[in-house]
């Protein structure tokens, strides 16, 4: 059984956020040119309509509803076209009783014209005169000057993941700039006498920095702003002097390495000393990452990320990305793909404890499968296999072989 006091992964992740300010970083003002998956600081009001005028769907003739009423192609009603409508121009005259104007996708409607006959219901007899083979409604085939968007209409919310479509929808209200929630920064301390850069070569004893690349892609993915502090030696002076540069510096702090008991177990401390109040908690029940440490220092959020790559893929999808989405403000609920798959062969857990198994997905005689990639923490190839991630609930014991179940689509 696992220790009672390592708590599950529902209650950490709610405890910690209990901690963490909604919405507590600035803003900046940007051209929405680089506002793409940036995060609004405040509502946006559409300054003005959109389109702004009256304008047809469809190629064919403006008209007056009215004048059309009753058409069929036995006694078909005759217009005459008072002229053409050029794209992009507004027209210079109105159409009374019993008159048309030609028109092209996209044209503006001429005074007096409330819809617009498709061309494929007109029979053209002269440049100057038309048979309509079928009646129009008020309002066929034309997009009205505030259909779109009206006037003082909320157009993005506060919190919003700008979209393309919404950077669009910017572009047509002539709106430029707007003003979005500044970046999170977030500091990445790499711990451990065997981290080496990934530019030397490895002698026995040593592994290359892999942590660094992997949060700083998560980092990024999530609207932060990764800060790369290096690699630094299981010396609490060393490890302390670097925390504190980092808290100067950044609005999120990760440790990576010294989260297990043992000797060079230093990072709880250091966190616990940079302010309250302090470390949140330390260990959760999941695997892998059942050492992480979390702590809020003086509203400044600062984990303790275990040393081996999955873990570390684990815990900050859990923990650090939840923290930064709600630094951010952000508002909109964000739905994980996840699919049905079947398992090619059983898998076990421990009870009261939730696992996180990577597996690879492949299609066979109709049936998805799901292959669960078996393998230690500190492998990161199992990670770059896996096409995604599979739950065992701290409730649940296992899957069976054969058995249905739902993953997470990396």
């Amino acid at each position: 059984m696992l220790d009672k006091n390592y708590l599950s992964l529902k209650e950490s992740i709610k405890l910690l956020l209990e901690h963490v300010e909604f919405a507590s970083l600035p803003f900046e003002l940007i051209p929405i040119e680089v506002a793409y998956n940036r995060i609004t600081y405040e509502d946006i009001y559409a300054p003005e309509n959109l389109p702004g005028f009256r304008r047809s769907t469809v190629d064919g003739f403006a008209v007056r509803s009215q004048d059309t009423f009753g058409a069929k192609e036995t006694m078909p009603a005759y217009l005459t076209v008072k002229g053409h409508i050029p794209m992009g121009k507004a027209p210079n005259f109105s159409l009374g009783q019993g008159e048309a104007a030609e028109i092209g996708t996209g044209g503006m409607l001429p005074d007096g014209a409330d819809a617009v006959i498709m061309l494929e219901h007109v029979n053209i007899i002269s440049p100057d005169l038309i048979e309509v083979l079928r009646p129009v409604g008020p309002g066929e085939n034309v997009i009205f000057e505030d259909e779109d968007i009206r006037k003082g209409e909320l157009v993005i919310p506060k919190g919003r993941k700008l979209k393309p479509q919404d950077i669009g929808a910017l572009a047509g209200l002539g709106i430029a700039e707007i003003k979005v929630v500044k970046k999170p920064t977030v500091a990445i301390i790499l711990t451990g006498d065997e981290i080496i850069p990934h530019t030397e070569k490895t002698i026995p004893g040593k592994v290359r920095d892999i942590n660094s690349f992997v949060l700083a892609g998560l980092i990024d993915e999530a609207g932060g702003v990764p800060l790369k502090m290096g690699i630094v030696k299981d010396s609490y002076k060393d490890i302390k002097a670097l925390v504190d540069r980092a808290y100067s510096s950044a609005d999120v702090i990760l440790i990576t390495g010294g989260t297990s008991a043992g000797i060079k177990d230093m990072t709880a401390q250091i966190i616990n000393e940079l302010g309250k109040p302090g470390i949140i908690f330390h260990g959760v029940s999941i695997k892998p990452g059942k050492p992480i440490i979390a702590g809020v220092c003086n509203k400044k959020p600062v984990f303790g990320l275990p040393g081996h790559p999955v873990a570390v893929y684990i815990c900050f999808e859990l923990f650090v990305k939840p923290v930064l989405e709600k630094m951010l403000g952000i508002t909109d609920k964000f739905y994980k793909t996840k699919i049905k798959a079947k398992l090619t062969k059983s898998i076990f857990s421990q009870a009261g404890r939730t696992d996180f198994i990577r597996v690879s997905l492949e299609e066979k005689n109709g049936d998805l499968w799901a292959d669960p990639l078996l393998s230690k923490s500190g492998l990161i190839m199992t990670l770059v296999k896996a096409k995604g991630i599979l739950c065992i609930p701290e409730d649940l014991l296992g899957f069976e072989k054969n058995e249905e179940v739902e993953v997470e689509v990396i």
